[in-house]
């Protein structure tokens, strides 16, 4: 058994668990095309499952992340990825397909919680000011 994603005009309609003589004798009335995908992957590694912890034989990466309704199907780059988290926000295309911000997290991340303020961030880029202020602290554990 394998997963297949149903792809219509790049976006993901929706997941499927199937064997590939399923998909190849489907008659569906929905548009799309069924796109083989693996559950293990995310963020360009396939994983062992249900765990953190890389596979041996990353051959079994496969198309970059496992999609979900909504998500995007990049027919050029063979890969799926997540919308955008917000407009400024930069897509990994070579590595991850995956978003990061366009400034880095504070380094206290790993102990205090931010949010992204986007309002903020296009703010401060229109007045040449700190864009740092986009990362707005939401918990402290102090």
């Amino acid at each position: 058994m394998a997963h297949f994603a149903r792809v219509d005009q790049g976006i993901v309609q929706e997941v499927i668990v199937a064997d590939q003589d399923f998909i190849d004798n489907l008659v569906y009335d929905k548009p799309g095309d069924w796109i083989q995908c693996s559950y293990n992957t995310r963020g360009g590694v396939h994983y062992q499952p249900n765990t953190n912890t890389p596979s041996e034989d990353q051959s079994k990466m496969l198309r970059y992340n496992y999609p979900g309704p909504g998500d995007i199907y990049d027919r050029e780059a063979d890969a799926f990825h997540a919308p955008a988290n917000y407009p400024s926000w930069i897509l990994d295309k070579t590595t991850t397909f995956t978003w990061s911000p366009p400034i880095a997290v504070p380094e206290n991340a790993d102990t205090h919680v931010y949010e992204w303020d986007e309002e903020a961030y296009q703010a401060a880029l229109a007045d040449s000011s700190d864009t740092s202020v986009a990362w707005v602290l939401k918990f402290s554990p102090e």
